[in-house]
């Protein structure tokens, strides 16, 4: 079984950086893609950036291109979403997603999910 545990939220201030890990355990990263989505009160679940576990290949959607960065360290089990120059409006909890199957941002294709952490960005 997948377990996935979201860390690293908080407030910051707008233009601000922060780094969110994802902890996996039950599957090795090699197995499945990873996504990040996103949720702000009432909006749907948005995808910021996806890697595929195999090979590093990353996907983003223009809204967070050139400011959000997805990484991964395979021994460590672990998947991280950098995010720079942050705006209120990036203001969400943020969730990491697993799937076994391609990279994508649709929140459907995904398999399993983590409890979410808070980012606000705020002045």
């Amino acid at each position: 079984q997948v377990h996935l545990a979201e860390s690293g939220g908080g407030l910051v201030q707008p233009g601000g950086s922060l780094r969110l890990s994802c902890s996996v355990s039950g599957v090795t990263l090699d197995y499945r893609a990873f996504g990040w989505f996103r949720q702000a009160p009432g909006k749907e679940r948005e995808g910021v950036g996806c890697i595929r576990g195999s090979t590093g290949v990353t996907d983003y959607p223009d809204s967070v291109q050139g400011r959000f960065t997805i990484s991964k360290d395979n021994d460590a089990n672990m998947v991280y979403l950098q995010m720079t120059s942050l705006k209120p409006e990036d203001t969400a909890v943020y969730y990491c997603a697993a799937v076994w199957g391609p990279c994508g941002l649709r929140a459907s294709m995904y398999d399993d999910w983590g409890q979410g952490t808070q980012v606000t960005v705020s002045s």
